[in-house]
């Protein structure tokens, strides 16, 4: 059985954790993104945050809103800004399918990891979810309490 070599240049640079928790998500997606090269470095160092971001369709376009991308010192004169819309990359059928589930079924993308891939190319994972209400996050909370008290009392006994 051949093992699969870990790639130097594949590692997660942000994760929205709250994502699961907040929403329902029903399925997922790989995104590309459109990025200047400061915005690149940046990202090497690891200077990004998800966590308040969404996505959105506009004007036939998927667009990242929101996400924080640190300014990389080295590149004074032609920086970029740090809160700016970036878009996203993604076939028309899948954008078409994503825009018919915000429009019609209510949906919201949200934005989950973002990594760079084996080729080193910056990707975006979307997820499309439904919002949960406070009783179901009570519920979220309440069942994996239990499973983690399970654990320990099969490890204590087992």
């Amino acid at each position: 059985m051949a093992q699969k070599k870990h790639d130097p240049n594949s590692k997660v640079i942000a994760e929205n954790r709250r994502a699961r928790f907040d929403y329902f998500i029903e399925n997922d997606l790989e995104c590309g993104i459109v990025l200047y090269g400061s915005e690149v470095k940046s990202l090497r160092q690891g200077g990004a945050n998800i966590a308040e971001s969404y996505a959105t369709v506009e004007n036939g376009e998927l667009w990242l809103i929101n996400s924080a991308i640190a300014p990389y010192l080295q590149a004074k004169t032609w920086g970029h800004e740090e809160r700016r819309k970036r878009k996203l990359l993604v076939s028309r059928k899948e954008l078409s399918r994503l825009w018919a589930a915000t429009a019609k079924d209510g949906m919201t993308l949200v934005p989950m990891v973002m990594y760079f891939n084996d080729k080193g190319r910056v990707k975006i994972k979307i997820g499309v979810g439904k919002g949960k209400k406070l009783t179901d996050k009570r519920e979220t909370s309440a069942k994996r309490d239990w499973d983690r008290q399970k654990r320990r009392l099969l490890k204590e006994h087992g």
